[in-house]
């Protein structure tokens, strides 16, 4: 849908945050309509802060927000609307549910327009929307954890918002019920015209539900890009240890082979074919990063062709068996320092009788090696 760094156009939700405190912040992203973009980042890292910036909740020491054109907040200006003059809907991670009113009343109350007998049809619309007919009456200590995260985002939604906050939605919920939210989320998402911001600890989550992920660190957003660009092609070091990327080595660039379009990387005694890069000079440090599920595991029982790219030799370190799969550590020439992480389905294991000590081999997909300049080094 979009690159790693820029959004296409004008987005309908943009955002730029900076202060030095109470906590640091340097964030900028956008967001289309019927667009979801996740903000990740471990505890601390900004995400909350950022959410409650672009609902009026906290005032940044600088920024700019604008949704569908108005000016929400512009320092410069010195101009800050009050939350209940942005048009925001917000999922708060406790719901904040008004204990001592039904489902019905607690959707009702956030209609601003309209008799009471329209108020009511309309949040009734919206508890069908969210699975919740013939619940209307219950009161917050009625409903389970999942119906009361379905009464907080169809009252998001009574109040006609511009944009919806989701913040932490699914925490309070059993993995079970989480995972049936996350797909009643998606298919509610067909319906919806706005834009979505998620804030989520949980990567896995992230990409399942969103368009694009902004990753926050210390405030900081690092990287924005769809869940595949974040996943395979960080923009550096810190940014694919934060997507927990395991796989991160250093490396130098040897050549360029123009006729084949290859860039040959050196680490260790290998000479690694790369997807071509001529823009990177000829000596130049880089961090590279291999994804597990571009490492080919060379089979004792049927050998292939795929086993000539990029062979790297080693001996299993650790081998856990998880369920079906198993998850491998090689290390490389059997050096300490350079173990590389991968899995494999268990019968592989088995058919191969794989043993922790045995010597493997494998191969490092072209297409799956990822370069990442130094940080603090920028291509021009």
């Amino acid at each position: 849908m979009t690159d790693s760094n820029n959004v296409p156009n004008s987005p309908d939700l943009s955002v730029h945050l900076k202060q030095a405190a109470p906590i640091a912040l340097d964030v900028a992203f956008g967001c289309h309509r019927g667009e979801l973009v996740a903000l990740v980042g471990p505890s601390g890292s900004g995400k909350s802060s950022v959410l409650r910036c672009i609902a009026g909740l906290n005032t940044p020491s600088k920024g700019r927000v604008t949704c569908n054109g108005v000016e929400w907040l512009n320092t410069d200006q010195d101009l800050n609307r009050p939350p209940q003059q942005r048009a925001i809907g917000i999922v708060f991670q406790n719901y904040a549910l008004f204990p001592h009113l039904s489902a019905m009343e607690n959707v009702a109350i956030a209609i601003q327009d309209g008799g009471a007998e329209q108020r009511r049809k309309r949040a009734q619309q919206l508890l069908e929307a969210v699975n919740l007919g013939g619940l209307e009456r219950r009161k917050p200590h009625q409903l389970s954890g999942g119906q009361q995260q379905r009464v907080a985002l169809a009252r998001a939604l009574a109040r006609e918002p511009s944009a919806l906050l989701l913040d932490e939605p699914f925490s309070s919920v059993d993995q079970a019920t989480r995972r049936k939210l996350q797909r009643e989320l998606a298919a509610l998402r067909r319906q919806m015209v706005h834009p979505i911001i998620l804030v989520t600890h949980d990567l896995e989550e992230a990409c399942l539900l969103a368009d694009r992920i902004c990753i926050l660190h210390h405030g900081q957003s690092l990287q924005i890009g769809t869940p595949a660009e974040i996943l395979s092609r960080p923009k550096h070091k810190l940014a694919a240890h934060l997507v927990g990327l395991t796989n991160v080595f250093e490396g130098e660039i040897l050549e360029h082979r123009t006729s084949t379009k290859v860039t040959i990387l050196r680490w260790l005694g290998y000479s690694l074919e790369t997807l071509y890069r001529p823009e990177l000079p000829v000596g130049q440090s880089v961090d590279w990063v291999i994804p597990p599920q571009h490492i080919l595991f060379h089979q004792r029982v049927r050998p292939s062709r795929g086993e000539r790219e990029n062979p790297v030799h080693g001996v299993v370190a650790e081998l856990i068996v998880l369920g079906d799969n198993a998850s491998i550590t090689m290390l490389v020439d059997k050096r300490d320092d350079t173990p590389i992480a991968f899995n494999l389905p268990t019968h592989v294991v088995h058919r191969n009788h794989l043993e922790e000590g045995d010597k493997i081999s494998v191969s490092l997909q072209t297409n799956g090696i990822h370069m990442m300049l130094p940080e603090g080094i920028h291509n021009q």
